[in-house]
């Protein structure tokens, strides 16, 4: 099963080290991995995206929350959340190709944010699904470079991951 991490961390060298070393260390594998500084210039805030039965991905959480260096965290897995990605895409854009992109971009909400005469610079905002469903569309013989920002997540409602 797919779970979302979410936590404040301090904003110091090695944090993020020490975090990703604890997920390393147990053998278990991290699809996605974002960090960012907040509001408070002395916390950054990091997603974790990984897999696993409920049981192993609690006690990793738990783990994670003992460090040092984590202030809160929080697990999107069962909380209404949203969530979202940016992935930026180069294309090859050539002749029938630059309509056919600009057809499947405006499709799929996505911005054409770079031109030259021969590609075209996507950018998608969405869940992974909207993502991946983009890349499927294409033709691979099209795609020249895929660049993506991992997940972001954040509760909704009322609930704040705050310190």
């Amino acid at each position: 099963m797919r779970h979302i991490i979410s936590l404040l961390i301090e904003n110091e060298s090695g944090a993020l080290s020490r975090v990703a070393g604890l997920y390393s260390a147990r053998g278990y594998n991290i699809e996605s991995l974002t960090v960012a500084p907040t509001d408070d210039p002395s916390l950054s805030r990091m997603t974790i995206v990984t897999y696993g039965n409920d049981t192993v991905v609690e006690q990793i959480a738990k783990q994670t929350d003992k460090l040092i260096d984590v202030v809160r965290l929080v697990t999107y897995t069962e909380t209404p959340h949203v969530e979202r990605e940016l992935m930026m895409v180069k294309l090859r854009a050539v002749g029938s190709q630059r309509e056919e992109a600009t057809r499947l971009v405006a499709i799929f909400r996505g911005k054409i944010v770079d031109v030259t005469d021969s590609t075209y610079v996507v950018e998608v905002t969405g869940d992974s699904g909207k993502i991946d469903a983009f890349l499927a569309a294409v033709p691979s013989e099209q795609i020249l470079e895929v660049v993506r920002s991992g997940v972001v997540g954040i509760a909704r409602g009322e609930s704040a991951l705050k310190v």
